[in-house]
């Protein structure tokens, strides 16, 4: 079998993820393992700027290094906010909606409960396509999808034409029970291609062919508003990888933690959702395959927001449904559901760029607002005036002013005390008090939704590893861990750039899924093998456009009682489908019931709702190790000492600093201590045992709790 350019020997890969306030890359070369990280502010007037710079940084650090041994660029990895914002700041396209009559207001509708019972003046999520952009067509498909009432020529020509008089952009088509037969959606998509030519369509049956009308109506509409502007700026960041060099091909990086073609993301951009984030995970996982670590807490904080993930055994869990654009934060149910694979993260609290402001009783509170990269916090001295959690880590000796980013980033200590008096005025503190307010209140907020989360996966905390990542993770993680009373903390080398060495770490992957209610005895096992195999078609299809090789397939099948409303995944290896799978998908699911719930039903009748099919390329553990000449000789690891603030004295105290690249694996070190590299900061405030692992991790023992 060929190679893929991921496999092939003297390979050169580029990874690039865009953050709220930074944009990092790194660049590896395989099997090797050498990286080189690059980093610049995000330009949030035109991404791909950030991205072509970050990418011919790490070319220029390459050819530095190797010289002209370096081999050509033969691959990009990307993952982006773009989607993200663009739903959140209602930057999208105008788009229309096509659906069944009688169902145009089913995204104001929506599942009619409110998401939090005792708020008087609780505001819902907007739709993302106004009333009058919704069309009504007159046809009809049954629960079985069965055709009742097929769409005629005249309904399709002047639902066209009423779109056309709109003026929109984009187009998504949602029709009833399109799940179990997509001939009409395929109809409607298939004319408005044809009298609307450079109109962006997305059919609900590409997207999500899953029960459930409103969440599936809600994916189609989402795709449907950012799917111009994505369009545009891959097409857009494909010419400048070109120019930057040829025929070099751009990988995405999807929620469900693998990557797919440009081309394919170009077509359902909301599976790029939760892209950033999930390669958080898959780096955080990566470390843990190394160093022989199965409970996993990973930790990433960024500029704008921290996320976590509980995984088992080296598996992220995937969840098949999510919410964006939130109302109020952290608050389910105030957000558009989207029906996408996503690894389940929960955002846990703020980044360091959060803004911290006194509120309407006179308390501290932080975030979500975010100073972005643009002002940025007011240590950055590029215009903002807002203390921020950076603020807060600088003004309590976490951070250095003038080896921030190596050095060629310097904060302007004044700039945060003003800021900071200004906000500790209000509260009626100290400067000190309030910066070690932000820090605390950031930990003590990011501890508790991590504590909760852990809870309802049915675990306790003390049995697990933190693994932090993202370029504020490493300075908070130590604190946030020790509240949870998690007793050791991994930070992997590179870890401000976390989320790119997870996506150089990725397998291809694709997701498919296809409703059909039934009873597990009732099932049409032809009509499910015939499903799954084209689904398989399809999925190799998108795999072989992104190079990928060696496919994994897993089938899953969400399943309940029937009468009940909540489903559980069972997980079985892919073979064709018959009546005898039936046994052991039946003692897959009373396993797995039984675990969630304590006992199986007496006299219960499994009934399945959606079979998914999984494809991926083979998992494989990364080695990664610096190129660009960091680590030094051991001699000279420590570079001095400063003040920071020690949590449990509540008073500063001087701590040895580290050159963390100078320290040689095996050492051991006791804290409280700070390790700088160019990326990041890892503060121990606390008495703790220090390794430096083989892989050059920082290992973080904690000894002293409250």
């Amino acid at each position: 079998m060929p190679q893929t350019p991921s496999q092939a020997p003297n390979t050169l890969r580029v990874a690039v993820d865009i953050g709220g306030t930074f944009t990092d890359g790194v660049a590896t070369l395989y099997p090797a393992g050498q990286i080189w990280v690059g980093k610049t502010p995000t330009t949030a007037h035109d991404p791909g700027e950030a991205v072509s710079t970050v990418i011919a940084d790490l070319l220029r650090q390459i050819a530095g290094s190797v010289g002209a041994k370096a081999p050509r660029l033969a691959e990009v990895v990307h993952g982006t906010t773009l989607i993200t914002n663009t739903l959140i700041e209602r930057k999208g396209s105008r788009t229309g909606l096509v659906t069944t009559s009688g169902q145009r207001d089913m995204l104001d509708i929506g599942r009619e409960w409110r998401y939090d019972i005792y708020d008087l003046d609780i505001v819902m999520p907007t739709p993302l396509i106004a009333p009058a952009d919704r069309v009504e067509l007159d046809e009809r498909m049954d629960a079985r999808g069965q055709a009742v009432q097929a769409p005629s020529p005249a309904a399709l020509a002047r639902v066209a034409d009423e779109l056309k008089a709109m003026g929109v952009e984009s187009v998504a088509v949602s029709l009833l029970h399109s799940y179990g037969n997509d001939e009409h959606e395929r109809r409607v998509g298939e004319e408005l291609q044809r009298r609307l030519p450079g109109v962006s369509v997305s059919l609900s049956c590409d997207l999500a062919r899953e029960i459930n009308e409103f969440e599936r109506t809600s994916t189609a509409a989402a795709n449907a508003y950012v799917k111009p502007i994505v369009a545009a700026y891959l097409q857009q960041l494909e010419e400048r990888i070109e120019r930057i060099e040829p025929q070099v091909p751009l990988r995405i990086m999807v929620s469900s933690g693998g990557f797919t073609s440009a081309k394919s993301a170009a077509q359902a951009p909301i599976l790029l959702l939760e892209s950033g984030p999930a390669a958080g995970v898959l780096s955080a996982l990566n470390t843990a395959r190394q160093n022989e670590v199965r409970q996993v807490l990973a930790f990433d904080m960024g500029g704008t927001t921290a996320k976590a993930c509980v995984a088992i055994d080296g598996e992220a869990p995937v969840a098949h449904s999510f919410e964006c654009a939130r109302v109020e934060r952290f608050k389910r149910g105030s957000g558009l559901p989207i029906l996408i694979p996503s690894i389940e993260l929960i955002e846990i609290g703020a980044g360091g760029g959060s803004i911290a402001y006194c509120n309407r009783l006179g308390l501290l509170n932080v975030g979500p607002e975010s100073s972005g990269s643009v002002p940025g916090p007011a240590c950055y001295g590029h215009g903002g005036t807002a203390a921020t959690v950076t603020d807060a880590d600088l003004l309590l000796g976490y951070l250095s002013a003038g080896s921030f980013l190596g050095g060629d980033m310097k904060l302007d200590v004044e700039r945060a005390s003003q800021a900071m008096a200004r906000l500790a005025e209000k509260l009626g503190v100290s400067n000190t008090e309030a910066a070690w307010g932000i820090y605390n209140m950031v930990n003590e907020n990011m501890a508790s939704a991590a504590r909760i989360h852990i809870a309802e996966k049915g675990h306790d905390p003390r049995d697990f590893a933190m693994i932090a990542t993202g370029g504020a993770g490493p300075v908070h993680a130590l604190e946030v861990a020790r509240k949870l009373r998690i007793p050791r903390v991994l930070v992997p080398i590179a870890a401000g750039a976390g989320s790119c060495l997870g996506m150089l770490a990725a397998p291809a992957r694709v997701d498919r899924s296809w409703s059909s209610p039934a009873l597990l005895a009732d099932t049409a096992w032809g009509q499910v093998a015939a499903a799954l195999e084209q689904m398989k078609a399809e999925a190799r299809k998108e795999l072989d456009s992104a190079g990928a090789s060696d496919i994994e397939w897993r089938i899953s099948v969400e399943m309940r009682y029937y009468g009940q409303g909540a489903e559980v995944p069972v997980s079985i290896p892919y073979e064709k489908v018959s009546e005898h799978t039936a046994p052991a998908i039946a003692a897959g699911f009373e396993a797995q019931y039984s675990r969630l719930y304590g006992r199986a039903v007496p006299g219960g009748k499994p009934q399945v709702m959606t079979w998914r099919l999984t494809g991926r390329a083979a998992s494989r553990g990364h080695h990664f190790e610096w190129g660009d000449g960091r680590v030094r000789n051991p001699g000279s690891a420590q570079s001095g000492t400063r003040p920071i603030y020690l949590s449990l004295r509540k008073a500063h105290g001087p701590v040895p600093v580290y050159e963390r690249y100078a320290l040689a694996p095996g050492q051991v070190l006791q804290g409280p201590l700070i390790l700088e590299e160019r990326e990041s900061t890892i503060v121990v405030p606390v008495q703790a045992e220090v390794t430096i692992l083989a892989d050059r991790t920082v290992s973080v023992h904690i000894k002293e709790f409250d």
